[in-house]
């Protein structure tokens, strides 16, 4: 494959088509406008000569049998202010698999007909299966700043390398097809990183862009981390959110989760999950300073909370003798389960990846479900969190999203039985399945090693909500940690930044659901060599508006005893 920077060459029937607009083709609304400078011969193509263009297997960078762009329409302009979208070609294309019994790789391109020069590739979230809407903001993106298209970049993204049935992101049969499974643990990245610029640059008549980032979460959030862990001079910066970035681990750490709620009476109802928050919110939330609602020092709650002893409104939080007596309270068989998913899954077995555990959930002061909740948010919440079935055989859609994505994974990455009995495997004694599993944190868990993206000036914004019960934050704290122990904190400031956000679940909450423009403070550092500071995140549920510090980890912000409650300018952060 040509990198940016080499000599582009269209194609022959690439240069049929320029030939027809040079000499009037194309017409008006699908115009060709650019930032770039175009140093080549070949002319900027119009968006209804895209339909039918060969994308060669020789500019992707990994085996495939090429790709096609299947259709093109121009998407006129919409909108206003932030919530503008600028006129664009919407590209829809296909990449083939080498093996012919593999699914393709479908993704979408926008391109904006006045071009910023540069990119933004958005990754999927679960096991993918569907293409990201390519006008949308990147996660946790502010609704009073535009979107990657709306400020002119191209973007794209595409399904993984399959096409999920109805169990949406969380269907795991895909993984029966080894180059399927090989797709979504990250060379479908690479695979629709390349056809996309192949196509940028046609369309363009450029020999290069600019700058390329990547934003996700969740799975979307490990596929940036493998991006620019596995193929560094593809990106100039990503945006991280919540990243399952050690997926295997995170699998099998939520497995643990599934069968802990598995367990007779251990499942929670609505009642008892809005009892354990509350009861954690009054024994915490005073921690940082300041009774607002949300737990800042997440870390000495941890350590101090424990619903065993814990009083809530004058009456304990164990049932008496610890038995399941009603709504009131909860059952050791319950607690049980809460202490188990808030503490790390071990593996007595050795994984190819050299992960040797996932690190527990901050279940205290997490929201887990309380469907009582009147927000409009409040039912995603429930189907990210512990759902409203318990985990059981066969496995309900109801039940909690990890039971059925880990039920899934089981099935067809691990056993490849679709009636093997998930519940049965011990994710820390796996057992005759040890070796598959770690055959498989080779494909998905990613490397920490961000030294060839450090060298070549790369940037990277990753953040995570503290009430996360899908992907732990102690997860990407250790991540972090693990950076800076291999190049320094003073080289990691350098480069990366991480940030952990008080109340935030996982992709939102009804707490404090974040707002941060991030995409703004990422341009700022990857192009202008401004380091991010004095960041702040906004809620835009809990309390519309009030604002609060991202804090450089391991700080938190904590409330200076003076001022408005709901802005940052009163907390300071601290460790």
């Amino acid at each position: 494959m040509k990198e940016q920077g080499s000599t582009f060459r269209l194609p022959y029937s690439a240069f049929a088509v320029v030939a027809l607009a040079a000499c009037g083709g194309g017409s008006g609304g699908d115009s060709a406008q650019t930032g770039s400078t175009n140093t080549s011969t070949a002319l900027p193509l119009v968006c209804s000569q895209l339909p039918n263009t060969v994308i060669p297997a020789s500019a992707i960078g990994l085996p495939t049998s090429g790709g096609v762009v299947t259709a093109a329409s121009v998407v006129p302009a919409s909108g206003t202010g932030a919530a503008a979208v600028p006129e664009h070609c919407l590209v829809t294309g296909s990449i083939a698999p080498v093996d012919k019994s593999a699914p393709n790789i479908l993704f979408r391109v926008a391109l904006p007909s006045a071009w910023n020069s540069k990119v933004v590739m958005f990754g999927g979230g679960g096991f993918d299966g569907s293409i990201p809407n390519v006008a949308a903001n990147v996660p946790a993106g502010p609704t009073d700043k535009q979107t990657p298209l709306g400020r002119g970049y191209a973007t794209f993204a595409s399904d993984s390398g399959h096409q999920s049935n109805a169990f949406g992101s969380q269907d795991g049969s895909f993984a029966l097809n080894e180059e399927a499974a090989r797709n979504f643990g990250g060379d479908a990245l690479k695979k629709t990183r390349d056809a996309a610029i192949h196509l940028i640059k046609a369309r363009y008549a450029v020999e290069k862009v600019q700058k390329a980032y990547f934003a996700g979460g969740s799975t979307g959030g490990r596929e940036a981390l493998a991006a620019i862990t596995r193929w560094p001079a593809d990106w100039d910066g990503a945006i991280a959110w919540y990243p399952a970035w050690n997926d295997a681990a995170a699998l099998l750490g939520g497995h643990r989760m599934s069968r802990a709620l598995a367990q007779p009476g251990a499942y929670p109802n609505t009642a008892k999950r809005d009892l354990i928050y509350k009861a954690a919110i009054a024994a915490c939330d005073g921690l940082d300073g300041v009774a607002d609602g949300l737990i800042s020092n997440q870390q000495r709650c941890n350590a101090t909370f424990d619903p065993s002893t814990a009083v809530f409104n004058g009456r304990p939080v164990r049932c008496e003798a610890g038995a399941d007596t009603g709504d009131t309270c909860l059952s050791d068989a319950q607690i049980g389960a809460l202490k188990t998913i808030n503490t790390d899954t071990r593996f007595n077995f050795s994984l190819a990846s050299g992960e040797t555990h996932y690190s527990g959930y901050n279940v205290w002061g997490a929201d887990l479900g309380i469907t009582t909740n009147p927000s409009p948010l409040q039912p995603t919440v429930t189907f990210l969190a512990l759902g409203t079935s318990q985990p059981a055989m066969p496995m309900p859609r109801t039940a909690p999203y990890i039971s059925v994505l880990t039920d899934q994974w089981i099935k067809y990455s691990v056993t490849r039985d679709p009636n093997f009995n998930s519940l049965t495997l011990d994710p820390e004694n796996p057992g005759p399945w040890a070796g598959r599993i770690s055959e498989l944190s080779t494909l998905l868990d990613t490397k920490v090693d961000l030294n060839a993206f450090a060298a070549k000036g790369g940037k990277l914004l990753l953040a995570h909500g503290l009430s996360d019960v899908l992907v732990s934050s102690r997860a990407t704290e250790e991540y972090y940690q693990r950076l800076q122990s291999q190049m320094g904190p003073s080289e990691v400031s350098k480069f990366a930044r991480y940030y952990e956000v008080p109340g935030y679940g996982h992709a939102l909450s009804t707490s404090f659901n974040a707002a941060w423009d991030s995409l703004t403070s990422l341009e700022k550092w990857a192009e202008n060599g401004t380091s991010p500071a004095n960041e702040v995140v906004a809620d835009t549920a809990g309390v519309p508006g009030r604002t609060r510090p991202l804090c450089d980890y391991p700080k938190w912000p904590r409330y200076n005893g003076t001022g408005d409650v709901n802005s940052a300018s009163s907390y300071t952060c601290s460790n």
